[in-house]
């Protein structure tokens, strides 16, 4: 299993620290270095960034927003960080959610999975430099009627195959990301509820595309907070609202794809709580009514002996790839985690 390091939001607060964090993971040996958007920084400016200071470790995007560029935007995109960073680059892709889509890109958010699909193979085909012409529910390249014509890419990516990734959370984009993409991002993972949540999932998409997990790349976020064992508790408030804020307040209340993950695993009283108090504008008690356990399983706790049995569980149930979150207000902090992190998947006898 490969470590992984997740820069989040770029304006989250921990902007100046985060170049030293992504250079850190790099001199450590970690596999890639993440970068999120949502309707603040792009992720692509920033992993340009990262790349140029940076010199082994791979940049990825988790995610590039689907409805915030045409397909043809993405292929360009990923073929010149890809070519940048000597061909270092990942592309993560996902649809986002109801109100970002369609608040603020002004793009329906309707047939998800469909939308997907079609995206994906414009941007394989795109970066094959073949000339483009696609024919789909949501896409016609070129335009009929017009005077477009079918166009190539002119720009070379570093390698033939820029590695593909989908968020997915929900059983059927989890089915379709196992057919069409060579690896999953996914948040608030349990080792425990893994195999019934996701690799199953997973690898049911993977046989219908008559392939199986092996080179799948399954990829995680979790927070990190390393301390004392006995301390694990006050370790574990510290992510009450980063808990709450997805489970109760992203998306709508019909549509929460990380609340019904939670329900999912059996918390399904406690979601609804999270979610009710939460959308009332009750945020405090919506992060109190986080259960300790949802924390604990979702996240990594305390020494680096107990962070390294936890990594152990997450590699037995399928984990590839397990990007870290470190915690901490000082950089001073957040470097210790990351060097805690590599420690531990060295005692779990995984590095």
């Amino acid at each position: 299993m490969q470590l992984g390091i997740n820069l989040g939001y770029w304006g989250a607060g921990m902007d100046a620290d985060n170049l030293a964090v992504a250079q850190e993971a790099d001199r450590l040996g970690y596999a890639v270095c993440w970068a999120a958007e949502a309707y603040g920084s792009d992720a692509a400016t920033v992993l340009s960034w990262v790349a140029a200071q940076t010199e082994r470790i791979d940049v990825g995007s988790a995610i590039f927003q689907i409805p915030a560029r045409q397909p043809a935007m993405t292929a360009m995109t990923a073929a010149t960080l890809d070519s940048l960073s000597g061909g270092r680059f990942r592309l993560g892709l996902g649809v986002s959610g109801p109100q970002v889509s369609e608040g603020w890109y002004g793009v329906k958010f309707d047939k998800p999975l469909a939308r997907t699909r079609e995206y994906v193979e414009i941007v394989r085909k795109a970066m094959t430099r073949e000339r483009l012409s696609y024919e789909g529910q949501h896409w016609t390249l070129p335009l009929p009627g017009g005077p477009g014509k079918p166009i190539k890419l002119t720009v070379h990516p570093q390698r033939e195959h820029i590695p593909l990734y989908i968020a997915a959370i929900g059983p059927k984009n989890l089915e379709q990301t196992g057919e069409i993409a060579d690896g999953a991002l996914l948040i608030f993972p349990s080792a425990e509820h893994l195999e019934d949540t996701t690799i199953t999932y997973l690898r049911a998409g993977r046989e219908k595309a008559g392939k199986t997990l092996d080179g799948f790349d399954v990829c995680p976020t979790l927070p990190l907070a390393v301390g004392d064992d006995k301390d694990v508790a006050t370790l574990a408030d510290t992510f009450r609202p980063y808990t709450a804020l997805y489970v109760g307040g992203m998306g709508s209340p019909k549509q929460n794809f990380y609340n019904q993950l939670a329900r999912r695993m059996g918390y399904e009283q406690e979601a609804a709580e999270i979610q009710s108090k939460y959308l009332s504008g009750d945020k405090q008690g919506a992060a109190a009514a986080v259960p300790h356990d949802l924390i604990d399983k979702t996240t990594l706790l305390g020494s680096v002996d107990r962070i390294a049995d936890r990594m152990k569980a997450y590699a037995a149930a399928g984990v590839t790839t397990l990007s870290l979150a470190p915690a901490g207000f000082t950089l001073d902090e957040r470097l210790a985690s990351l060097r805690a992190g590599t420690e531990a998947l060295e005692r779990a006898g995984l590095a």
